[in-house]
């Protein structure tokens, strides 16, 4: 207990660590608040995504089931791993029929941190390369993730700037745009020759066995599409019953989470690639204990992080912090974490429930309700797990013997009136004695709360001495409830209502994400004239799209095959997203869409829809993928970066001759 005091006064005293955490977590509340606003019933959807989740941990068994039926339907070689070391196993025996010494190309996985995956494929020689630019960071830096949204979250440029200086060998150079376009240019090669990608799980979608992948750096769709070999790896409890509960978790999920109204690439992968592998790993690895837990509320968690920058403890003391008994860092800090890595984990991570001031932010920041409070003195009072899987039952669990023999003391006093008084007199004597001028006191060290903790002075009389003897009087003030409904319940604004232009709503929501968009009744022509003023002779079409007669005539040749070097792709986009400016397209478009620093999108006008519900039917059974705005990333000192692995431009040519 002493080491993991030690480890929050070293935090706390870290003044690079805390500017670091400033940035991120001013700039995460902001997003989010700016976010929400775009949906002001934001409380009904938390509402019925916190049903929704309930509903999945109460009949996970039957979900599971239903998932992984429809998995193997479509193709994917699904495989159930009950601890770590199956899910190691699973994977190195997945590696090892590829080559006997693979490169993995990896995509950001929670999952994988909690079974410490690439520190055993390096055991066995395996190269694996994180392709998360956070994630990236701090495998150069040989350090684990200390948030789960933003891993670098507690680094300064500086620090980024020189590791790239010296492990990438560039120049020294503190311009985040440089350095990010360095590493997109390292890990391009990587992508390319990856002989497996290997992926985390946001959601897993029991109706049609799709699996649900968020990035913003385009990596994600990288490692899931590139490669010969794909393994998804995900806990058992990542499930929604259908698409249309999948829309609702994605209008809360990047919200909470980046302050985005959706993730640049939302990729849904039904069946392999041609010509591809598919392995799908699912994880117990004691979520079925905690599901018969009193923490089985923490499996509602969609992984948003969301209480993590909400908490007044994390922001103050970073993920690093979050340590167990036997010194390692827990792979999920912050509340959910503190609730989580016990839970799963076991006695080792305990102690954690007790960095929180259980001030409720985490579960009013929380996009499913969980009422992180209740479950933090749950851990706290020992209703966590023991590493055998029995219940705790280990009051003041993670405490010093001191603080809990005070507590223990101060509940026995608290429970009898004349010992409490009395215990009340002999305080407000002591409180005079330490602290005589001063209206506050400070507490021993050994308590637990005296490295940094004042405390008012005890009162010289109780309340009963001030207030029992005289004659109090309880005024009643009748208070006319004007007939206004509370907030929660208000009638609808008329003005709300009235009819939206999806056009101009696309436009003004993909402009506002960097994204470039153009009205035509000539799309050829006008995509000929934006090729000739860039330069451009050579692209990546899709069939079909434009009149390739006219292309060649204006000298721009034309190629369907793959060519890593060509700058500019031209895809047909299925719909748009009026509210998000997102558009969607088929998955296996990668060479238009990814791969090339410019993506050309043509959308017809009238293939506007207003939502993403709207779209969820168009993409029962397909690979796809919504395309919000070009690659981006926030990775070093939460600064927004355009371009990571996935295009640094997109341009959309709206087709309006059919709608005159």
């Amino acid at each position: 207990m002493g080491t993991f005091r030690q480890r929050i006064v070293e935090s706390i005293n870290n003044q690079t660590l805390q500017a670091a955490l400033d940035a991120n977590t001013e700039r995460r509340l902001k997003g989010r608040a700016a976010a929400f606003e775009s949906i002001p019933d934001w409380r009904e959807r938390r509402q019925r995504a916190h049903n929704i989740r309930a509903d999945v941990i109460e009949h996970l068994d039957e979900y599971l089931h239903q998932f992984i039926a429809k998995n193997e339907a479509n193709g994917v070689i699904v495989h159930r791993a009950k601890d770590a070391n199956e899910a190691i196993e699973i994977v190195l025996r997945i590696s090892n029929i590829e080559s006997r010494k693979p490169l993995i190309a990896k995509s950001k996985s929670m999952v994988s941190e909690e079974i410490e995956l690439n520190h055993h494929l390096e055991k066995h020689g395996i190269n694996v390369v994180e392709t998360d630019l956070g994630e990236y960071i701090v495998q150069l830096r040989k350090e684990k993730p200390s948030h789960i949204i933003t891993p670098a979250a507690h680094l300064k440029k500086e620090q980024v700037a020189q590791l790239f200086h010296e492990k990438l060998g560039i120049p020294y150079t503190e311009d985040i745009p440089t350095l990010t376009a360095t590493a997109r240019n390292v890990l391009r090669e990587v992508f390319l020759t990856a002989d497996i990608g290997l992926s985390g799980v946001n959601f897993g979608v029991a109706e049609t066995g799709a699996v649900c992948i968020v990035t913003n750096e385009g990596n994600g769709r990288m490692v899931t599409t590139l490669p010969k070999t794909h393994i998804a790896l995900m806990g058992m409890e990542r499930l929604v019953p259908n698409l249309n509960d999948l829309a609702l978790m994605l209008s809360l999920l990047p919200r909470s989470a980046t302050g985005q109204k959706l993730t640049v690439y939302t990729q849904l992968l039904h069946t392999p690639q041609p010509n591809q592998t598919r392995h799908l790993i699912i994880l117990d690895n004691g979520r079925s204990k905690l599901r018969n837990s009193p923490l089985k509320e923490s499996l509602y968690c969609i992984r948003c992080g969301a209480c993590l920058n909400a908490c007044p403890i994390f922001r103050e003391l970073s993920g690093h912090a979050y340590i167990g008994r036997d010194l390692s860092i827990a792979p999920y800090p912050g509340p959910i974490g503190s609730v989580i890595s016990p839970g799963l984990l076991g006695e080792n991570y305990v102690q954690l429930a007790q960095a929180s001031s259980l001030c409720g932010a985490c579960k009013d920041a929380c996009p499913v309700d969980i009422d992180l409070p209740k479950l933090l003195t749950r851990v706290r009072a020992g209703q966590s797990l023991k590493d055998d899987g029995r219940q705790t039952m280990d009051d003041g669990a993670g405490l010093m013997w001191s603080t809990r023999f005070f507590l223990k003391a101060f509940a026995r006093l608290a429970t009898q009136p004349k010992l409490f008084a009395l215990s009340q007199k002999f305080a407000s004597f002591g409180s005079f004695i330490l602290s005589p001028r001063s209206q506050w006191m400070r507490l021993p060290a050994f308590t637990g709360w005296g490295y940094s903790k004042d405390l008012p002075r005890f009162a010289g009389k109780t309340f009963r001495e001030r207030f029992g003897n005289g004659k109090s009087e309880m005024v009643n003030r009748k208070v006319e409830r004007q007939n206004v409904p509370d907030n929660d319940q208000q009638p609808p604004n008329v003005s709300t209502f009235k009819p939206v232009n999806l056009q101009e709503q696309f436009i003004t929501e993909l402009v506002a994400l960097s994204g470039n968009v153009y009205q035509t009744d000539n799309v050829t022509q006008s995509i000929i004239e934006y090729l000739v003023s860039r330069d451009s002779t050579k692209i990546h079409l899709q069939p079909s799209v434009l009149d390739e007669t006219l292309l060649r005539n204006a000298g721009i040749d034309v190629t369907y095959e793959a060519d890593p070097g060509i700058t500019v792709g031209v895809t047909k986009a299925r719909v748009g997203l009026a509210d998000t400016g997102s558009i969607l397209e088929a998955d296996e478009e990668l060479l238009g869409s990814l791969l090339p620093e410019i993506h050309i999108a043509v959308l017809k006008s009238s293939d506007i829809l207003p939502s993403l519900p709207d779209a969820m039917p168009l993409i029962q059974n397909k690979n796809a993928v919504f395309i919000t705005g070009p690659s981006r990333t926030a990775d070093i000192e939460m600064t927004l970066t355009i371009g990571v692995h996935g295009p640094k431009e997109l341009h959309v040519f709206v087709d309006v001759s059919n709608s005159r």
